[in-house]
């Protein structure tokens, strides 16, 4: 927080009230800085979700999943700019409960902070992002601008200000909350993770599961990436991206270091909790220590934080991971087995099943003083369900549910025609013979790896 009305009037009484402007523009620059930095560890996140991606391919889909990467950041970063932001976060005339109505391309911006922006379009960018790897191997080009733009100019930013925005319905930033409290979701479970998710589940079934995928009697064939080194380097980064995600969605350091700090420590906690919980289920099921579902359980921890980063105890984000792993084992196994749904990178189960998971999560074990201090409420009336008293913590804990539904709606409503028109249109699934081949050679000119493509002279015997 900044200098007190007593600490000012001290400080002029002493003449030395020309150090309140000095103090107040050094706190607001600190801050500034404070969120730039976040801003840039959620922007490396892009780094981490195309090294996970690119470890999760084949050999031959390399190039065309990075390229992807590359550019869902591009058409997000200009979807964001010129529409985006502002039905997020434009509140002219008092605001609107549902969309925003002004800002659009950066104009009118009194008021408004660039560094604000930067944040909210790294944000929106991983949402984009997350759609990527679900539809991998066999989606044209098209389809990836087309998605990433309507996704972060349109569907995306809506939610945003349902749940972030001062006039937004479900936002608990609202003079009058939903339920008197409105929905907690500190930095993204239902907002940034469910959004992106809903639309990589629908994303991979309209476009269809890739040739060999499954057999003829529909058993589902292992198709694995080529290679668990980047599928590591990528988890890590993105692990180290979490620490601007949750922590710097404070917005701000003066006054709320407290509160980065356990966003941080209990984000750890709770990517720890997800890795060791995948890797013994799998390790029961199949008698080995497998390296991918460890590294799919800790991003299944690190989303299943999101919304409670900052409003739940460390052991809390302990059983919160270890929960996040069964949601995310159960989920994907539901879809690629049960509905036949050709999810390359696991997106739906790590960010929507777990996404979901979070929200109700953050409601069930946010403690009155972690509440108070993340949401700058004295005295709350509400808290989590496992510590208010009877009948004060439910209205959370509701209040998560009709987000999850309300989100999963939404996006629902939007995106699965979306694909849909795109498919029949031509521009979703590439030819079966570009597939085979690989997208690298079909479309970008060449393997990624050159050196240790196998040449073959048909005129040898």
């Amino acid at each position: 927080m900044g200098l007190t009305d007593e600490q000012i009037t001290k400080l002029k009484d002493a003449d030395l009230g020309f150090l309140v402007d000095e103090i107040a523009q050094t706190q607001a620059d600190s801050d500034a800085m404070w969120l730039i930095v976040a801003s840039v560890l959620v922007f490396f996140m892009q780094t981490g979700f195309a090294m996970l991606c690119a470890g999760l391919v084949r050999a031959k889909n390399t190039k065309n999943i990075l390229l992807k990467n590359v550019l869902d950041a591009c058409a997000g970063a200009l979807g964001f700019w010129s529409i985006g932001y502002a039905l997020a976060y434009g509140e002219a005339d008092g605001g609107n409960p549902f969309i925003g109505n002004t800002h659009f391309f950066m104009t009118n911006w009194s008021g408004q902070s660039y560094q604000g922006w930067l944040f909210q379009f790294a944000f929106a960018a991983t949402a984009a992002t997350i759609v990527s790897g679900a539809v991998a191997e066999r989606t044209k080009m098209a389809a990836y601008l087309g998605y990433s733009f309507v996704l972060t100019a349109f569907v995306y930013p809506v939610v945003v200000h349902w749940v972030w925005a001062t006039a937004g319905w479900l936002s608990a930033f609202n003079a009058a909350p939903l339920l008197g409290t409105g929905m907690i979701d500190f930095a993204g479970c239902g907002v940034v993770h469910m959004t992106g998710g809903i639309s990589a589940l629908l994303g991979a079934y309209v476009v269809g599961p890739r040739i060999g995928r499954y057999d003829a009697d529909g058993r589902l064939v292992e198709i694995p990436g080529h290679s668990s080194t980047l599928q590591a380097l990528g988890t890590f980064i993105l692990w180290v991206g979490w620490y601007g995600f949750n922590p710097g969605s404070t917005l701000a350091i003066t006054g709320l270091g407290d509160v980065a700090g356990r966003a941080a420590v209990t984000t750890t906690l709770s990517a720890a909790g997800g890795a060791v919980s995948c890797l013994a289920i799998y390790k029961a099921s199949s008698h080995a220590f497998d390296l991918g579902q460890t590294l799919n359980g800790a991003l299944a921890g690190l989303v299943s934080i999101t919304a409670g980063c900052s409003v739940v105890e460390p052991y809390a984000a302990v059983i919160i991971g270890l929960i996040g792993a069964l949601v995310y084992t159960g989920w994907s196994e539901f879809v690629k087995r049960k509905l036949k749904i050709d999810d390359v990178v696991d997106a739906s189960a790590v960010h929507f099943a777990c996404g979901a998971w979070g929200l109700l999560a953050a409601a069930l074990f946010a403690t009155k003083e972690n509440y108070a201090s993340a949401y700058g409420i004295d005295e709350p009336e509400f808290y989590g369900a496992f510590y208010a008293p009877t009948g004060k913590g439910h209205q959370m804990f509701v209040n998560a549910i009709i987000g999850i539904v309300v989100i999963t709606a939404w996006v629902t409503a939007l995106m699965l025609p979306f694909f849909y028109a795109m498919n029949m249109a031509g521009l979703l699934r590439s030819p079966p013979e570009e597939e085979e081949a690989g997208m690298d050679v079909s479309k970008h000119g060449g393997s990624a790896y050159p050196d240790y493509v196998v040449s073959v002279n048909p005129a040898a015997k």
